[in-house]
């Protein structure tokens, strides 16, 4: 089966030489130089595309290039920063590899980051206690019952999937994404994001990693964890406090 796991960047950056992977620039249609792509990279602006909403989707225009242009079987988005790595190990030689992601889909469909857990919030918590509570709530009233009732249990866990990282049969993917952008394009529709700032106006790759384990439930698909790791260095320190001063002060 052919394979190919897209690497979502908006700026020049080292990329793995392994022919797995295949770089993205995401919004590379407000590229004010159409041709600065670097060899072997591609733009997320050709075919059926949506490169234009990068500022607010974030690396999901990598994600709806690939569902809507790609030919592999398989299909993976990792960001520029984040890889999956079964040995934990940082560095491009460590990411996954061809040999292993065919052993992971012996048995399996979807391969998903290890959850991140929060232990002391909520999933639902921390989404408002980090972010604009209207796009996580609007988003609830779009979706069917079935999906209500898997909301509702996902938002008061305490650990979720995150960083849009996935790799799934072309299939799968299908249905994901078309449910899923399905309720991101609708909620478009039903926000005002002028008063946000810069960052908040993600807002929909925000509600779109938490859309991910909704979907997982209420269709009770099954799937295989594996760990990931940051290239970058992570100031844990600094992360730790911002979280505890979120969830004081809101």
């Amino acid at each position: 089966m052919q394979a190919k796991i897209y690497v979502a960047s908006h700026k020049l950056y080292q990329m793995p030489s392994d022919p797995l992977y295949q770089p993205i620039w995401v919004g590379h249609s407000k590229s004010s130089n159409p041709f600065d792509l670097p060899a072997g990279w591609i733009g997320d602006d050709t075919g059926d595309n949506i490169s234009d909403k990068n500022s607010s989707f974030n690396e999901l225009t990598a994600l709806y290039w690939a569902w809507k242009n790609s030919d592999a079987d398989i299909i993976g988005l990792v960001h520029y920063r984040r890889y999956f790595s079964l040995n934990h190990k940082k560095g491009l030689n460590n990411v996954l590899n061809r040999k292993q992601l065919g052993d992971l889909f012996k048995n399996n469909q979807i391969v998903l980051p290890k959850k991140r857990n929060y232990f002391i919030e909520t999933n639902y918590s921390h989404y408002v206690h980090a972010h604009h509570a209207e796009a996580i709530n609007k988003a609830r009233e779009l979706m069917n019952p079935t999906y209500q009732t898997s909301y509702d249990k996902i938002m008061k866990r305490t650990d979720q999937h995150l960083f849009n990282m996935l790799i799934m049969t072309h299939q799968q993917l299908d249905e994901y994404a078309s449910w899923m952008f399905n309720i991101l394009f609708k909620l478009e529709k039903e926000i005002d994001t002028s008063t946000y700032n810069q960052y908040e106006k993600r807002v929909f790759g925000f509600v779109g990693e938490r859309l991910l384990d909704i979907f997982l439930d209420a269709n009770d698909k099954k799937y295989v964890e594996a760990p990931f790791v940051f290239e970058e260095k992570q100031n844990w320190l600094r992360k730790g406090a911002s979280f505890i001063y979120r969830k004081l002060f809101h």
